[in-house]
């Protein structure tokens, strides 16, 4: 089962998210595993891939954003990318391109950032977009202010929301072959709305950032629970154990039909306006080496064939999708 636990500390300028995703980190793997190009993550991999996940469904309900959250680690080790996409309606999907040996025991920085190139970045992209509109984009190094390497995903994420969005915030990651889960507490912005949605901080809002006690406590709270007691415990256990002598506001949990689950948002059109993208020379010289295109989705496994006469029809008439092409899962 997957679900979202979102909650406030009553009287107090903080705020918390909780998620567990069981079926949907599964289907992940499950597709993974399937794929006899790839086979399934290293392990190390795996357990990145899954704080990855369940670090873009905690930001994705903690901002209410109309559109897809992406958040995406390009790395210069044997990790070359890692990439979460969370819906709206907490559609979900996840890919790595692993292209090297990973140790059973290799850290973060081993993985992606081995010569301090690695950085991590998170995208919003509006589901409706104004007229030159542009996606939101925040990048950060993997490495804190003294450009030591982080060795932890959390760390990389406040990082990223102190330096980038001015928002105090602690996470609290894990996940292994059952379930990807996090805790979040941030301390809220005096203007109602977090920076990562592009508004601007204020002067008096900075002057916060580190310095509330309120937050610092709960924080500190937070960063007692250990990886095991976040993998195996539920939701009302975690936070009946944390926060025991706090004021809780607790809001219905998405569950059940509105809980987060796999979402892979490819398709047969999309691949043909690729395909057009690459021009009919490009094509048709792939079509004469291979005898025809084929294109693999890394997120959901899916394949999508175009023979010559499917080519044919997407170059002379621009748009027209081919009927009755094969897709195999």
């Amino acid at each position: 089962m997957s679900e979202i636990h979102k909650f406030l500390f009553e009287g107090l300028p903080v705020r918390g998210v909780l998620v567990r995703l069981g079926g949907a980190w599964t289907e992940i793997l499950r597709r993974r595993a399937a794929n006899s190009a790839t086979g399934s993550y290293p392990l190390p991999v795996q357990n990145m891939l899954g704080e990855m996940v369940a670090a873009a469904t905690l930001m994705q309900s903690n901002i209410k954003f109309n559109g897809s959250l992406i958040l995406q680690v390009l790395g210069d080790g044997p990790v070359k990318l890692a990439v979460v996409e969370v819906q709206a309606d907490f559609g979900l999907r996840a890919t790595a391109t692993v292209t090297g040996d990973v140790p059973l025991e290799a850290s973060l920085s081993q993985m992606i950032n081995v010569n301090n190139q690695g950085k991590c970045a998170i995208t919003l992209d509006p589901q409706t977009r104004f007229p030159g509109q542009q996606p939101y984009q925040g990048v950060v190094p993997l490495v804190g202010d003294a450009r030591e390497k982080l060795e932890k995903f959390s760390d990389v994420l406040e990082h990223y929301m102190l330096q980038s969005e001015q928002l105090d915030t602690t996470l609290v990651l894990a996940a292994d072959d059952k379930v990807a889960t996090g805790l979040l507490i941030q301390r809220l912005p005096l203007e109602g709305v977090g920076n990562l949605a592009g508004s601007r901080v204020s002067l008096a809002h900075e002057d916060e950032i580190g310095s509330n006690e309120h937050y610092k406590r709960i924080a500190l709270l937070a960063s007692t629970l250990k990886r095991e007691e976040l993998l195996t415990l539920d939701a009302d256990t975690i936070l009946r154990r944390l926060f025991w002598e706090e004021k809780l506001l607790r809001f219905a949990p998405l569950a059940g039909d509105s809980a987060p689950h796999f979402s892979c948002t490819c398709s047969r059109e999309r691949v043909s306006r690729m395909i057009l993208g690459l021009g009919a020379d490009e094509a048709q010289s792939i079509i004469s080496e291979r005898g025809e295109i084929e294109v693999g989705c890394d997120f959901c496994g899916a394949h999508y064939r175009f023979d010559p006469i499917d080519v044919a029809r997407l170059f002379r008439v621009p748009g027209d999708l081919p009927p009755s092409s094969e897709t195999v899962q």
